[in-house]
């Protein structure tokens, strides 16, 4: 009797357990709803777990010229790379400017914001938090709101262009 995976054997390894936890998605831009996050920025969720995320979330935010957030902290690892534009990113008190396809990986807990360099471009980012349980507290009152939860007034749909 041979195993499985064993040269000569006959049977189908084991199927990969993950392999059909959730149906693959294709996710247009286009189509989907942006969120106001104020401050200048709109945010339009991508891979979420009402497309059956069960690991990470993504998404990309737009920043108007000059926009940025408040400095905050989330209960996981986020890691923003820029897609249009360019960015000062504050990570923990250091300052770097970003350029387009620059890449950030901020661990749990450490304080760090984003800002639009340009006062006439727009900025794009793709953020990916690595737990669905994603949160984001903002440093300076304390106040806590899962990732998800700041999806709640659309903007509008569909994708913008570079000067929107």
């Amino acid at each position: 009797m041979t195993t499985p995976n064993t040269p000569g054997s006959h049977e189908e390894p084991a199927p990969d357990p993950g392999h059909d936890a959730f149906p693959p998605a294709v996710l247009r831009t286009a189509e989907l709803p942006a969120y106001e996050r104020g401050g200048g920025a709109s945010t339009t969720p991508l891979v979420t777990t009402a497309v059956g995320a069960q690991v990470f979330l993504n998404g990309i935010t737009l920043f108007a010229p000059g926009a940025g957030i408040p400095p905050h902290t989330h209960n996981c690892a986020e890691s923003v790379v820029i897609l249009d534009g360019c960015a000062v990113v504050d990570i923990d008190g250091t300052e770097h400017r970003l350029n387009r396809f620059d890449t950030t990986y901020v661990a749990a807990g450490t304080p760090h914001c984003f800002r639009n360099a340009s006062t006439t471009e727009t900025m794009r980012i793709l953020w990916t938090y690595a737990s669905v349980e994603a949160t984001r507290t903002i440093v300076e009152t304390g106040a806590t709101a899962r990732i998800d939860a700041e999806h709640a007034k659309p903007a509008r749909t569909g994708n913008w262009s570079r000067n929107d």
